[in-house]
């Protein structure tokens, strides 16, 4: 490589300044790991790869279309490791980088509170625009709140949603009626059922989020079912629309904001980070019904 080629690009530092500006790392929460994971400061950047998590797979594809670097929601490194050995996930991820001057950088909790962020991305996904935190994580903005042009129905919202989102084996999951109507919407993309009490001061009629484990949801729509008994309206509902979707939202919007400060190539990853492959047994739309064979009656 001579000279001149190798001062084409961006300078690592020079984006890495551009990612903390947009998301400084004083505002992600204190057990986050943020900011740079690998990659030296002075090689040159031509082509960003951006994803939700820093997968084996998304490093693959960072090598095999000539990524500088990739950019991603999750941190590789969020918990203490004692070896980068290939015979690990992690230490084989590591390796990958390196080895292919490959650099990584993770923007977690900082780009969730952020403006634009992933908060504002679901926000708009789900057909918000005037908008307010849901509530505050240390200090910071998290989450958002907002009402719908007009009323809509559950099952509208959740198709709008599907259709905004990529598509994964889970879709969205629906709690409460279909047919009723919903206007004020609160959003939290990722993990989101420690925020039931927010959702709920708020006064919405829909909780979008993802990650709701079965007590707390399970709680929640009871809580509402009794506030229906007393009187009230039974919400508010809820949309699980998966971790890995609801963040990858936030990724087109960095896309743009990084082709506008930086001479670089910017592209998403095709590779679809969510866990899950596919649904197997689900039953049919809104039918609640039991008929699960008991003890002599296996075919």
């Amino acid at each position: 490589m001579n000279a001149s080629t190798q001062q084409t690009g961006v300078a690592l530092a020079d984006v890495v300044a551009t990612l903390e500006d947009l998301y400084p790392t004083a505002t992600a929460q204190s057990w986050d790991r943020v900011g740079l994971v690998a990659g030296d400061p002075e090689q040159r950047v031509h082509r960003v790869l951006l994803a939700v998590d820093p997968t084996l797979e998304v490093v693959a594809e960072a090598v095999r279309t000539g990524a500088d670097l990739v950019v991603t929601h999750h941190p590789l490194l969020l918990r203490g490791i004692h070896s980068v050995a290939t015979t690990s996930a992690k230490g084989a991820t590591v390796t990958e980088l390196v080895v292919n001057d490959v650099a990584l950088y993770c923007a977690h909790t900082n780009a969730d509170v952020a403006d634009p962020g992933v908060g504002q991305a679901l926000a708009a996904a789900s057909g918000l625009a005037a908008t307010q935190a849901l509530t505050l994580a240390e200090g910071q903005e998290l989450g958002r709140v907002g009402e719908l042009p007009e009323p809509v129905t559950l099952r509208t919202l959740a198709q709008r949603l599907a259709t905004a989102l990529p598509p994964t084996a889970g879709g969205v999951r629906v709690s409460g009626d279909p047919d009723a109507p919903v206007r004020r919407v609160a959003v939290l993309g990722g993990a989101g059922d420690g925020e039931f009490e927010a959702v709920r001061r708020a006064g919405a009629d829909v909780y979008v989020t993802s990650d709701l484990r079965h007590h707390p949801a399970l709680e929640a729509r009871e809580e509402a079912r009794a506030a229906a008994r007393a009187g009230g309206a039974a919400t508010p509902y809820l949309l699980d629309a998966g971790h890995y979707a609801t963040e990858w939202l936030w990724l087109p919007g960095l896309r743009e904001l990084l082709l506008s400060r930086l001479d670089v190539e910017v592209e998403i990853s095709g590779v679809c980070t969510d866990p899950w492959d596919l649904v197997v047994g689900a039953r049919p739309d809104h039918d609640r019904t039991t008929d699960h064979p008991v003890e002599g009656d296996h075919p």
